[in-house]
């Protein structure tokens, strides 16, 4: 049964509150790059991973986020300007990534071969370690039923799936994410929301331009985070983690399909590990993508849990959700085909969104988010020292009282009794 009409009309009846509210290559050496469109993002952009050579190896060998030695950064410039000039490539971006020992390097293809011809090329030339396609990276939500005006009190906590399914307050007994650092890879987030103030930040931005927030970041971040109690919306899975809102993806078009691209996302991963996120959200599924995957393993290496979205027309196929270790998480439409996944609310769920305003959402987008939650709850308890999958017990739909129940004092029928 479709709920949203009825949480429509149940929102459309709440006391309505007025509310206010790394290193890019010099510009005179290469091209100047510009938000990317969908054809920029897609058609003839290919990625050219170069070894960087070892510390010791390097001049000024201290790497502090944006590799400042600039005579490192000279050469690897000089570099990457050759190579694209012997292939007839132009030079769009470079991004060093120590963390696993490659330059960056983002060119245009000049002229009719195609993106799969000038990857296999540039993978046999000196010094590159490998190629790839620029991907493009899809959000899982399905787009909400239209704006709802207005702003409302904690009414919506009711109409919260994870406030019937999961008992959300009586977990918040026990555990509300304290000490544990949540990721959410994402497009922006509104963190002056008045359910998000003072939950969300530090704040990094991997994309160029598009100053607004924007929704699908902000409807995660609100089944994240919320500020519970605060006699308006809804409370969070996790209001008691520490958010970090790393922007990797966009908006399309105003309310449309979010996107993320290889780069954006890659720069984004690499500040979670380097700022030891202990969970990292990618509500988002795309095609496989070597770069992703590589760091995806160092976030393992690093204790990391990554938590992925499944796109639900092709779920055996979703990436990153399908790498070995990382958590796959469905919404209930995936209930009778899960396979390896977890299910976990996702279907008509109030959650936040920009101006102030909070509105009704689906996918498993907002599924992975209410599982990146609850996982903070349960390495609070734990800390490092038990799996996710051990933690979150055996795949399907998620029993949250009894995952917290195996590791705390919380008692699982009295967790689930209705109050």
């Amino acid at each position: 049964m479709n709920r949203a009409p009825f949480l429509l009309a149940i929102l459309a009846l709440l006391t309505l509150l007025p509310l206010t509210g790394g290193m890019i290559a010099r510009a005179d050496d290469v091209a100047t790059a510009q938000p990317p469109t969908a054809a920029q993002a897609n058609a003839r952009r290919v990625m050219v991973m170069l070894d960087l050579p070892a510390d010791h190896m390097r001049a000024g060998s201290s790497y502090g986020g944006d590799y400042g030695d600039s005579l490192g950064e000279r050469q690897r410039l000089q570099a990457a300007r050759k190579l694209a000039r012997e292939h007839n490539l132009t030079l769009l971006e470079t991004w060093p990534m120590a963390l696993i020992g490659v330059n960056c390097v983002i060119m245009q293809i000049n002229d009719d071969r195609t993106v799969e011809a000038v990857v296999s090329e540039m993978e046999k030339a000196s010094g590159v370690a490998w190629s790839q396609p620029y991907n493009e990276f899809q959000m899982q939500g399905a787009a909400p039923p239209g704006p709802l005006p207005g702003a409302y009190n904690d009414k919506l906590l009711p109409a919260q799936p994870a406030a019937s399914r999961w008992h959300l307050a009586n977990l918040h007994k026990v555990a509300t994410g304290r000490g544990v650092t949540i990721a959410i890879i994402d497009s922006r987030i509104e963190t002056g929301h008045p359910d998000l103030a003072g939950q969300v930040g530090p704040v990094q931005d991997f994309v160029p331009g598009r100053p607004l927030a924007e929704q699908h970041g902000t409807g995660v971040a609100g089944i994240i985070a919320a500020r519970p109690n605060n006699a308006m919306g809804i409370a969070g899975v996790a209001p008691g983690a520490r958010v970090l809102s790393l922007r990797a993806c966009w908006e399309k078009t105003p309310r449309g399909a979010t996107v993320c691209d290889s780069l954006s996302l890659a720069k984004a991963l690499t500040y979670a590990i380097e700022n030891h996120a202990d969970v990292i959200n990618l509500s988002l599924s795309g095609p496989p993508d070597r770069l992703i995957s590589t760091l995806i393993q160092t976030a393992f290496r690093r204790g990391s849990v990554v938590v992925a979205a499944i796109d639900e027309a092709h779920p055996a196929a979703s990436f990153p959700a399908s790498l070995p270790g990382v958590i796959a998480v469905g919404d209930e439409r995936l209930s009778d085909r899960s396979g390896s996944a977890y299910i976990a609310p996702g279907l008509d769920v109030p959650t936040t969104e920009p101006e102030g305003r909070w509105n009704i959402v689906s996918g498993s987008s907002y599924a992975a988010a209410h599982v990146s939650g609850l996982v903070a709850l349960l390495r609070q308890l734990s800390g490092k020292h038990s799996s996710a999958e051990a933690l979150l017990g055996p795949h399907g739909t998620i029993n949250a009282c009894g995952a917290m129940s195996r590791i705390s004092r919380l008692d699982r029928a009295s967790c689930e009794a209705r109050r």
